[in-house]
């Protein structure tokens, strides 16, 4: 599944040829995805002047003058920006067409993802209401993590997924920090302590900022608005290195199943 990194390389891939100019209309092949496409998109951004192209959390938010289209990516979703008259293949499910001549393609062979018009404010949508903080802002604290989990027996990686209580930490990115911040992600994180809520925090920003200036993850279904992968893959401490040696201790990492997914630590180095 794109992580915010990707998310966020896919919204930098996209703005320059969006900020500033005006949709011409949508085609939509295929309006079945995790939510029905809007039946009217067409006519809803046709001749809408483009005001912002933003992101929260995993979602990409495109401000147009009366309302905003709110994009997700879903489990193997891509944005390109291509020419108009490239020829749609297998998975181009909707076009958004540039006065440019170019148009943003969603591509998903899953059919998760999904596209959504707001006519008010998009931060007040029910899918983003309730959001936690991001991760990079300002407002994201230690203090906030050590607060919301005391008492809370659930473990400290699935506390931090919770996009309740951050947003965009993803199940890559929860391994990484957890790693960097020499924590257990099965420890329950009400007995997670505020000195390691302190390093988790750095690590939470230092691991995305990373991933951010790289790329993103290269996954199998992931690839950025020009069509190459990311490059953060080959500098991963532990994700999808079950049995090969800690790059600090020499350890082998180990690998368990949390929440239905794989999740990778290092048995000496995480406490």
């Amino acid at each position: 599944m794109p992580e915010l990194p990707e998310v966020e390389t896919t919204r930098r891939g996209i703005e320059p040829h969006l900020l500033g100019h005006s949709f011409t209309g949508a085609v939509v092949r295929q309006r079945q995805l995790r939510w029905p496409v809007p039946a009217r998109l067409n006519s809803l951004i046709k001749n809408k002047t483009i005001k912002s192209v933003d992101r929260r959390g995993k979602y990409i938010i495109i401000r147009l003058e009366d309302g905003a289209l709110l994009l997700h990516l879903g489990m193997s979703g891509s944005l390109r920006v291509i020419e108009q008259d490239a020829q749609a293949q297998k998975h181009d499910h909707v076009d958004l067409l540039i006065d440019n001549n170019k148009c943003i393609r969603l591509h998903d062979p899953r059919r998760f993802g999904s596209i959504h018009w707001i006519k008010g404010d998009p931060e007040q949508h029910k899918l983003l209401c309730d959001l936690g903080p991001e991760p990079l802002e300002e407002n994201f604290k230690p203090e906030l993590l050590f607060s919301r989990s005391r008492k809370r027996k659930l473990a400290v990686k699935l506390f931090i997924m919770d996009s309740k209580t951050v947003v965009g930490v993803g199940n890559i990115y929860a391994s990484e920090a957890l790693f960097k911040a020499g924590i257990r992600p099965g420890k329950a994180a009400g007995r997670v302590s505020r000195a390691e809520y302190e390093k988790l925090y750095l690590a939470i920003k230092q691991i995305l900022t990373q991933a951010i200036k790289a790329g993103g993850t290269t996954l199998q279904d992931f690839t950025n608005s020009e069509g190459k992968p990311g490059y953060f893959k080959q500098e991963l401490s532990v994700y999808g290195r079950a049995d090969e040696p800690c790059l600090i201790c020499n350890s082998k990492i180990k690998q368990i199943t949390m929440g239905q997914r794989s999740t990778f630590y290092c048995p000496q180095c995480q406490k």
